[in-house]
């Protein structure tokens, strides 16, 4: 893993002047790769390329960039891995069309096929996770390259200096007039999401290339020509069209099949090599099959918490010894999360509040001082229905399709009048009959909202977001900009299994690429560790599609068939308690430790003199969170997150 930065000026520079922009541009992300830095300029053609090298493969020299290929026609700066290089690199030998190679890198490896196949052809045969610039000297064309599903980060800007890109913001804001001013646009997208969405950044004039493309640049100051070289849109509805006709029992065989080589790919490392384990479903299948292929104990790390409702450490032990794995703990404390909060802005460049963030970061740091590489197991909700709204939301909405908008309104009504606390007493009283939810307050608050939806689509924007329209928190919409391309059937009405499908399509192509990813990418590589993701290799994704969602969801029980696999290699019973998903008690944290710095954040004359949002509204949400009345932490987290992240930036 590594980071990636460079540029096409379009005015001249001096070789001295480029190389010195090149290092100050890698030099702020060198956390990204401390084992050793490249750069090289095209005096030229005035394109520069910069690298700042984590070395996992081929440690020697010969792994080296920015790298030339065998011709010296193409140069290339790449973040990430090619895991099935070694077959890429037969085929080449086989065919004729190999070089003479000089080492035993991925890099190398993707360069020549790219030289022998064409760009296209090239990058659909790699399996694995990328972000990389290419610039072809004989078609003077810079070429943008971004994995499938967006594990790897990629950004680009234009300036009247030129056209600069990176694996994160800071390298572009080195790059001499690039465009701080803020975008009011992504500014809304962000109180929806929690993190900016879909292809803008948080500055006007920079963009993230989107998963799956190739962004393709014939000038140092002209916009570029963007080809789709994977569509997730495609690739769904050929699994709808063609759906796996097997039985179960079959379908549990060739899922831990496609799992156990996925797993098998991203074990290889030549150096030390570990894993995630939070004792959910997804981290403990990748877990198990890790330590059946391996020969000695896997290292495994997770998080406990102070907080027994969030605490996840005791399922991750249990896991971890039934499997015998090498396990690690540590449990999380607020005084954690405060030594945390003031590195997040600069950690993660733009405002971004998913508060799992905390705990993602210190796991990283905790595995990182003994491995350089991590599995995860990020990927199994959003291919497999492991989230609440795959699982209630189809339900609901077949028996809100016979209620008029009136009644549906009362009975939001009706929802709304026991506060969140009065609503965890109910459900503690009813547990005999009532289904078992872990905070059963805030998601009956959710739900209220949820009741007042108009089709599924709206559902699924009330569910996945924080403020919405409604509360007027900003002038511009609090629209959420997703993936441009069409979902592959019609929208959704009454059928159960179509709104399961397109919940789950949206969290594939916006959820999993602008939150989950990027934060996993931003805690891990601040402490320069590479995390895999082997749930998110294409081929399963592919598969995940063709299931019918009877072998998703079964009942109130999501990842069924992620759990079947499971459950041939560690009890049911050991992983049966309610997902956590990396939370933490935010709510009682900004009611006690972090309430002072909550409470600077959330001056009302600094929130006047900002202007950004509704003030009067901010603060009643704060007084209402403070007095018990309502539960706002995640809304207010993302004003607190913006307002220090703006603090930094500015």
């Amino acid at each position: 893993m590594c980071g990636v930065a460079g540029f096409w000026a379009s005015r001249a520079l001096s070789e001295g002047s480029a190389n010195e922009l090149i290092v100050r541009m890698t030099t702020a992300v060198a956390h990204r790769g401390p084992d050793g830095a490249g750069a090289w300029f095209d005096v030229e053609h005035q394109v520069g390329f910069g690298h700042r090298r984590l070395a996992i493969l081929d440690l020697s020299p010969t792994g080296f960039q920015p790298m030339p290929s065998a011709s010296g026609r193409f140069v290339m700066t790449f973040n990430g891995e090619v895991y099935n290089f070694h077959e890429v690199r037969a085929e080449l030998e086989r065919a004729g069309l190999a070089p003479k190679w000089r080492g035993s890198s991925d890099t190398e490896v993707m360069l020549a096929a790219i030289e022998a196949w064409g760009l296209e052809s090239a990058v659909t045969r790699f399996v694995g996770m990328f972000a990389f610039a290419l610039w072809d000297r004989t078609e003077r064309t810079l070429q943008l390259v971004r994995d499938r599903l967006g594990v790897k980060p990629l950004y680009y800007s234009a300036t009247p200096d030129g056209l600069c890109f990176g694996s994160e913001l800071k390298s572009l804001r080195v790059f001499p007039g690039f465009d701080t001013s803020i975008d009011p646009t992504a500014v809304a997208g962000f109180l929806r999401a929690n993190c900016v969405p879909g292809h803008r950044t948080i500055f006007k004039g920079s963009r993230k290339v989107a998963p799956g493309t190739i962004a393709t640049f014939r000038g140092a100051r002209l916009s570029p020509h963007v080809t789709r070289w994977w569509n997730p849109a495609e690739v769904a509805r050929e699994g709808l069209e063609h759906p796996f006709t097997g039985s179960a029992a079959e379908a549990t065989v060739e899922l831990e099949r496609l799992l156990r080589e996925a797993v098998r790919l991203r074990m290889v490392s030549d150096v030390p090599l570990g894993a995630f384990l939070s004792g959910g479903v997804d981290s403990s299948t990748v877990v198990a099959l890790m330590q059946s292929l391996s020969s000695r104990p896997v290292h495994t790390f997770s998080i406990g918490n102070e907080s027994a409702a969030f605490d996840e450490a005791g399922a991750a032990r249990a896991v971890g010894r039934h499997l015998n794995t090498h396990h690690t703990a540590l449990t999380v404390t607020s005084k954690d999360a405060l030594d945390v909060i003031p590195r997040l802005p600069t950690m993660y460049d733009e405002p971004f509040a998913d508060s799992s963030q905390i705990p993602t970061f210190l796991v990283s740091q905790l595995a990182r001082r003994d491995v350089t590489v991590a599995l995860s197991g990020d990927g199994g909700d959003e291919l497999f229905g492991g989230y609440t709204r795959h699982v209630w939301s189809p339900r609901l909405w077949r028996a809100m399709e016979f209620l008029p908008s009136a009644s549906r309104r009362m009975l939001s009504a009706a929802v709304n009048a026991l506060t969140p606390g009065q609503w965890n007493q109910v459900f503690n009283r009813g547990e005999a009959f009532l289904p078992k939810l872990r905070l059963p307050g805030i998601r009956m608050y959710k739900l209220a909202s949820v009741l007042a939806s108009s089709s599924p689509a709206q559902m699924y924007d009330v569910l996945a977001s924080h403020w919405l329209p409604g509360d007027r928190m900003v002038e511009e919409s609090l629209g959420v900009a997703v993936d441009t391309t069409t979902p592959p059937w019609p929208m959704p009405h009454g059928d159960r299994d179509t709104v399961a499908e397109y919940m789950m399509y949206r969290d594939l192509v916006g959820y999993l690429p602008d939150d989950i990813l990027t934060k996993v990418d931003r805690a891990s590589m601040a402490v320069s560790l590479e995390v895999r993701e082997p749930l998110l290799d294409h081929r399963l994704v592919a598969f995940a599609w063709s299931l019918p969602q009877k072998l998703k969801v079964q009942g109130t029980t999501g990842k069924w068939l992620l759990r079947q696999v499971l459950h041939r290699h560690v009890p049911q019973s050991a992983v049966s308690g309610p997902k956590m998903g990396f939370a933490v008690p935010l709510g009682e944290w900004l009611q006690g430790p972090l309430r002072e710095w909550a409470e600077s954040l959330l001056d009302e004359s600094r929130l006047r003199r900002d202007g950004f949002f509704n003030v009067s509204l901010v603060r009643e949400r704060w007084r209402q969170h403070l007095d018990g009345t309502r539960p706002w932490e995640h809304h207010l987290w993302d004003i607190l997150m913006f307002n220090a992240w703006h603090d930094e930036a500015h």
